[in-house]
């Protein structure tokens, strides 16, 4: 079992880089830049016959991570499998580097230059990697998600009666919270579990506000529907685009805000169902 050393833990993809791992090999992260901030991009205009500029909307520019370290291994075959093990991790897909402080972060990157090693003994070597993140926001690595199915009540008076009664109803709200702890805003994915028509998805905000989807289609039992507000994507089982059939504004939660999620359709099925699912959001 690989055992933590010293500093901030990190891990890309599957390998520890701050553990002495299960072949007695040392992973030391020695330098890591670009975690703390991404630059920006915005537009200054002159302003004319006045002073200063008219400035545009500001934007996090995609964030380049470059990582240092040593690799110390107990023979020259450990560290030659190490090196190796490296390259594979540093990859052209999409990769999670997580970055353990004391509440853990991640982004997904993507190999962006070279892979450097250079030998310090015959059983240890420097290494320098760079990645990048095309999203700049780092993300709790705790995923939240929560369900709901359509609203319903069920139970109450049938007539006629014999008194004394008891009327007992079953309310389900159909509503589900998100919250994003974050000092960016985050933005929220959803799935949609047919058979449903012609859903709709709402979100409130703590100042009464709601931005809403509508979906002007229907899903069948056993479908999936996945609305990515982010990517601003549809998609019907994860193959199938279907963004002609949405209207509405994207949603997104902001920092540090706690938003209600909402959802009804033109018939009940008890079988539909809302799932939401978000991570808390840090520039």
């Amino acid at each position: 079992m690989a055992v933590q050393i010293g500093g901030t833990p990190i891990t890309l993809g599957s390998l520890q880089l701050s553990v002495v791992d299960d072949a007695g090999v040392t992973w030391l992260p020695t330098n890591v830049k670009g975690w703390s901030s991404p630059g920006v991009r915005a537009e200054l205009a002159s302003r004319q016959a006045d002073h200063g500029a008219w400035a545009s909307p500001g934007y996090l520019n995609a964030r380049p991570i470059s990582i240092e370290g040593l690799i110390a291994a107990p023979s020259t075959a450990a560290r030659d499998a190490a090196i190796e093990q490296l390259y594979a991790a540093v990859a052209l897909t999409d990769t999670v580097l997580v970055v353990g402080e004391s509440i853990p972060k991640q982004v997904t990157v993507r190999r962006s230059g070279e892979v450097l090693v250079e030998p310090v003994n015959p059983y240890s070597v420097t290494y320098s990697l760079a990645v990048t993140a095309a999203d700049p926001r780092r993300y709790g690595t705790t995923l939240q998600t929560q369900s709901t199915p359509l609203p319903s009540t069920t139970g109450g008076l049938t007539m006629p009666v014999t008194l004394p009664i008891v009327i007992s109803t079953t309310t389900v709200a159909g509503r589900i919270t998100l919250v994003n702890e974050g000092t960016i805003a985050t933005r929220p994915l959803f799935t949609l579990l047919g058979p449903v028509t012609n859903p709709t998805i709402s979100v409130q905000y703590p100042d009464g506000s709601v931005r809403a989807l509508v979906y002007s289609s229907s899903i069948d039992v056993g479908d999936e529907l996945i609305i990515d507000t982010d990517r601003h994507s549809v998609e019907l089982n994860g193959v199938i685009s279907r963004r002609l059939y949405l209207s509405g504004q994207w949603p997104e939660i902001p920092p540090d805000t706690t938003v209600t999620v909402g959802w009804y359709a033109d018939t009940y099925d008890a079988n539909a169902l809302l799932t939401g699912s978000v991570r808390s959001a840090w520039m």
